[in-house]
């Protein structure tokens, strides 16, 4: 499938189906942009790297049925009330949970109840039997080049959005990807125009990567999903004009209520940098992280259903 991959669907593993009965494996997608696939445009709308994975995910005696839930501009608390509920009614065998940058450019960023929301959203999935899928990411100030003090406090912040997603992976037995080394933000052949959603070659990187690990596990049937893209990556000169023409007003757009805090948070770098006290700002970080994770049930424990609280931010 080159073309246009429907956000629901079955994907065949043959040409021709076989006669006896086929199995059928259930893939959804919960997540924002990354996993709706902007950065991928195919005829007839967007692909992205799980579309992609789906594809590999068929083999010779195996259908999967295949549901992108995703949003652009998904907050957790989006994925916790909306996404999290259509995914289990689906009942997946396999649930990628892919989300939180966009929670790191709001105001009302609160590492404790990222924590608990996506707890819950692993709880319910994994409690109907699905395996997780889960990937931590770079920061978006990383990728847009930010002045440092601009940059760090979003970085911190992702840092622990990361390690929140390292230990509900453990915690869940989900099958984890590492795609916010360096290896990922200096590849430029990775990324679109926009600098935060990966190219066509990075949503294959993504598909592919997870497709090694599930295969680590015995659980895939079909082909890797291709490295190579069909699309030539985005000139340096095109990335420069984006991020000089369009990148103030995106992260604007998405920083809603953000931009007055995080000049407050940039003015704080800069007041204990030239103190000397910067470590207390990572302190600070560290504390709210461990209080977060220190808050979760010893055991998970399922839910009937996410409860649809009212989103925040």
């Amino acid at each position: 499938m080159s073309g246009a991959a429907p956000r629901s669907g079955t994907v065949s593993g043959s040409p021709e189906r076989a006669t006896a009965a086929r199995a059928t494996v259930r893939f959804a997608a919960l997540g924002d942009s990354l996993t709706e696939g902007v950065g991928d445009p195919v005829p007839g709308g967007r692909r992205g790297w799980a579309a992609l994975l789906a594809q590999g995910l068929a083999g010779p005696d195996q259908d999967v049925e295949f549901r992108n839930l995703a949003v652009s501009g998904a907050l957790s608390a989006d994925v916790h009330e909306r996404q999290a509920v259509a995914a289990a009614e689906f009942r997946p065998d396999i649930a990628s949970v892919v989300v939180g940058v966009n929670d790191t450019l709001r105001r009302s960023f609160d590492i404790g109840r990222l924590t608990a929301r996506l707890d819950e959203v692993c709880t319910l999935l994994t409690g109907g039997g699905a395996l997780l899928l889960t990937a931590c990411l770079p920061d978006p100030g990383t990728a847009l080049g930010l002045p440092g003090p601009l940059r760090r406090p979003l970085a911190r912040r992702q840092g622990a959005v990361n390690a929140v997603v390292h230990a509900l992976s453990a915690r869940h037995d989900a099958v984890h990807l590492h795609a916010s080394d360096r290896a990922w933000t200096e590849d430029r052949s990775l990324w679109s125009v926009d600098r935060l959603h990966p190219a066509e070659a990075g949503h294959r990187r993504l598909a592919a990567g997870f497709h090694r690990l599930l295969a680590e596990r015995g659980l895939v049937l079909g082909d890797r999903p291709g490295h190579e893209p069909q699309q030539p990556p985005p000139t340096r000169a095109a990335a420069a004009r984006w991020l000089a023409t369009e990148g103030t007003g995106w992260l604007a757009r998405r920083s809603t209520d953000l931009l007055p805090q995080l000049l407050g948070l940039a003015a704080a770098e800069v007041v204990h940098r030239a103190r000397g006290t910067a470590e207390r700002l990572d302190a600070r970080a560290e504390h709210a992280l461990t209080e977060a994770l220190s808050g979760l049930p010893r055991t998970p424990s399922l839910r009937e259903s996410v409860p649809r609280a009212r989103m925040e931010g």
